[in-house]
């Protein structure tokens, strides 16, 4: 039994999908309920949830009712069986409820496991190792964080913090195959970025990096000064020094942009591209 967040809620079992509870409010507790794994989620904090602006007086009912149709759901799946062995799953707790689930039974679990993966990668200095720890953690995102399920204050949170996550972890993978000499094939990916993110500046001065190590001077320059204008335009702010930097730099044809060469024991030596993204 496998569930999934990054991306759409879902749950599988013996390679295929099964249906969950279609309602609204019963798939936010759904999703409540993963989120919060292993620990004890209080009734209130779960009616809060399903109702922030309003609670009906029926609150307290209709929450034990999603409860059941969870389990029912749960039941349902081949590896449970029965709802006898779905109340141990989604279990009663002193006030609340808690979504027992094994190490392997969420994608949040596999997440974390590549990430220490990477994290080994990091400390031993190894880019290309880090690199492909990176892609395969990025690989687990197949859309947006809960794309499917409505999303009440706690949910949110989660949302925005795993979708904070991906980017970051996107950021220094990106980073780290700049330091392998990868500005070429880059490109694409880093200039759809720049349109998603269109104020964000640490994709920015990668995509310029990447561009400049390509030849592409004057695109270089441009992505600038569109970034530059969105910056002054939307924000009211000019872009900060490390990216001014990085932009006086270009136009000085500072041979410290160049894309690094190999270094002592196949380590790819320091850059100043990568001392800017790493600034700050």
């Amino acid at each position: 039994m496998k569930f999934t967040v990054l991306g759409p809620l879902t749950l599988s079992d013996g390679g295929g999908l099964r249906a969950l509870p279609t309602a609204p409010k019963t798939r936010s507790l759904l999703a409540l309920l993963v989120l919060h794994v292993g620990q004890p989620v209080p009734q209130d904090i779960c009616r809060e949830e399903l109702w922030p602006e309003e609670m009906p007086p029926t609150a307290v009912q209709s929450l034990h009712t999603r409860v059941l149709h969870l389990r029912q759901a749960l039941a349902a799946v081949p590896s449970v069986g029965s709802l006898r062995a779905a109340k141990q799953i989604l279990a009663t707790e002193p006030g609340g409820y808690a979504l027992r689930l094994g190490e392997n039974d969420l994608d949040l679990h596999d997440l974390e496991h590549r990430l220490r993966v990477a994290r080994q990668a990091e400390l031993v200095r190894d880019d290309r190792k880090l690199s492909f720890a990176l892609r395969d953690a990025l690989s687990l995102w197949c859309g947006p964080v809960l794309g499917d399920t409505p999303a009440g204050p706690r949910i949110q949170a989660h949302v925005t913090s795993l979708e904070e996550r991906r980017v970051t972890l996107l950021e220094k993978c990106v980073e780290a195959e700049l330091r392998l000499g990868l500005h070429h094939e880059l490109l694409p990916e880093l200039r759809s970025l720049t349109v998603y993110f269109p104020t964000h500046e640490n994709l920015h001065a990668q995509y310029m990096i990447a561009l400049y190590r390509s030849g592409r001077v004057a695109q270089c320059l441009e992505a600038y000064r569109q970034l530059r204008d969105r910056l002054v335009r939307q924000i009211g702010i000019e872009p900060s020094p490390r990216l001014r930097e990085l932009h006086a730099a270009v136009l000085a044809e500072s041979p410290e942009l160049t894309a690094p060469g190999p270094g002592p024991a196949g380590r790819l030596s320091p850059s100043f591209g990568s001392r800017l993204l790493s600034a700050g």
